[in-house]
């Protein structure tokens, strides 16, 4: 059973429709109960950093996040906002996060956008730079992905960069710490490629 962590922001129905769809088995919950015995976690996300972060807080959800997440080691899937809030810092806002990778959510540099806007809509290409990660089993080596995002991840750590996006200028849109998983873009929005990373998540 995948639980898809309710917090107040996010499509949660657009991911739990894709799951029905692949006949995956998931609930939306933000029960504290629920998501400590999950066997599988998705945050998702869709509005400000800071407005996450403060629900996740005021809810008392991260000390049940951190327990299932860093401590049992459940396989967890951030996707947009929910990777954003899994780093250590966000510019929008200029809050903390959960700090589980060692990653900074910032701005795009419009100084190297050219003529192109943010926030940063549509599809784009994704470019693999990681071997052995499960979310990427079956699929090619430039998948397209639908992006919807002013802000992006900048992580510290080369071998958790599992891919990346060009925009102006390439940007981190994936990353992976064990058994935490973040995806800057949309998979419930993207079609067979997006339904093929749900699939593999549910065998992780």
């Amino acid at each position: 059973m995948i639980t898809i962590v309710n917090y107040g922001l996010g499509n949660l129905a657009s991911i739990q429709n894709m799951c029905k769809r692949l006949g995956i088995d998931s609930c939306i919950s933000n029960d504290k109960h629920v998501i400590a015995a999950a066997d599988r976690l998705i945050l998702p996300g869709v509005g400000h950093f800071r407005r996450g972060m403060e629900n996740i807080l005021a809810s008392g959800l991260k000390e049940v996040l951190d327990e299932t997440v860093l401590i049992r080691k459940c396989p967890i899937l951030g996707i947009c906002l929910g990777a954003q809030l899994m780093t250590t810092h966000s510019e929008e806002g200029d809050v903390d996060g959960l700090a589980w990778v060692d990653a900074v959510t910032v701005g795009f540099d419009t100084s190297r956008l050219g003529r192109r806007k943010v926030p940063h809509m549509g599809w784009s290409d994704i470019k693999i730079t990681a071997d052995g990660n499960p979310l990427w089993d079956d699929l090619p080596s430039s998948p397209r992905f639908y992006f919807v995002h002013t802000y992006h991840f900048s992580v510290m750590q080369p071998e958790e960069v599992a891919a990346t996006a060009m925009y102006g200028y390439s940007f981190t849109c994936a990353f992976r710490k064990g058994n935490i998983y973040g995806l800057q873009f949309h998979p419930e929005k993207s079609h067979k490629f997006g339904m093929r990373i749900l699939s593999n998540f549910a065998k992780c």
